[in-house]
């Protein structure tokens, strides 16, 4: 029980920073756009800094073992005030409410964004779920991949996450586990009819959300595609 409850504040208290409350009202609108010169800004210091220590990248190593487009944040320490004067407005490092990461690291270094609030939105189901003995599972939608009851968490209506690529709203799934995902599978669909070749069964398919776009498909399961060349989960 006292786990339980050291979670629930510390969830709490994290939702608390990243919250508008945390900055001046005159600053939210420059803190929520992703302006592309202040993306570009900071690559121009990432690839400073992997030239000058000999392919090195300035990122903060992490203990767990996340998913691909949230394993590598930008450690602005590392190239502030060296490569840039200061981590830009929007960066959650300023105040703002964006993350920025690093994808493609092996092949080419490229910045990306993750929305903050997206987390909080799924911290506080996370909270709901803490007075479960068990996650209220509904329906199976693949293996180990599950749709909630959210009435069963007191909620009125289902929670929809706003996606960062299409404005559409993107429903909320579960593994086994407990983790809450993403399901982009309305968005890859769209992508999908816009790529030619089509991608192979098999290929994790979520990079082509990236591909023309500032954000990563954070806190996302992999996909793939079926043999009618629509968007899947991947068994891990």
């Amino acid at each position: 029980m006292k786990r339980k409850n050291g979670l629930f504040f510390s969830i709490m208290l994290l939702s608390f920073l990243l919250s508008g409350c945390l900055y001046p009202e005159e600053n939210l609108n420059q803190n929520e756009v992703p302006y592309e010169d202040q993306l570009q800004s900071v690559q121009s210091a990432v690839n400073q800094f992997q030239t000058e220590e000999g392919g090195i990248l300035p990122i903060k190593t992490k203990e767990d073992d996340p998913d691909i487009y949230e394993k590598y944040p930008v450690d602005f320490s590392k190239i502030s005030p060296r490569f840039m004067a200061e981590p830009p407005g929007n960066a959650y490092e300023s105040g703002g409410i964006y993350q920025y990461v690093l994808i493609d690291v092996e092949t080419n270094p490229s910045v990306k964004l993750i929305d903050l609030r997206i987390a909080e939105q799924i911290r506080s189901i996370r909270v709901r779920l803490l007075a479960h003995e068990f996650p209220p599972f509904k329906d199976a939608l693949a293996d180990n991949v599950y749709t909630l009851d959210f009435k069963e968490l007191g909620y009125e209506d289902e929670p929809y996450i706003t996606s960062p690529y299409s404005g559409k709203q993107l429903p909320l799934v579960m593994s086994g586990d407990g983790t809450i995902y993403i399901d982009y599978a309305a968005d890859l669909y769209a992508a999908l009819q816009e790529t030619d070749p089509p991608p192979a069964p098999g290929e994790d398919i979520r990079s082509l959300l990236t591909q023309s776009s500032p954000f990563v498909p954070a806190y996302s399961l992999p996909y793939t595609v079926d043999e009618q060349g629509e968007p899947i989960f991947m068994n891990k």
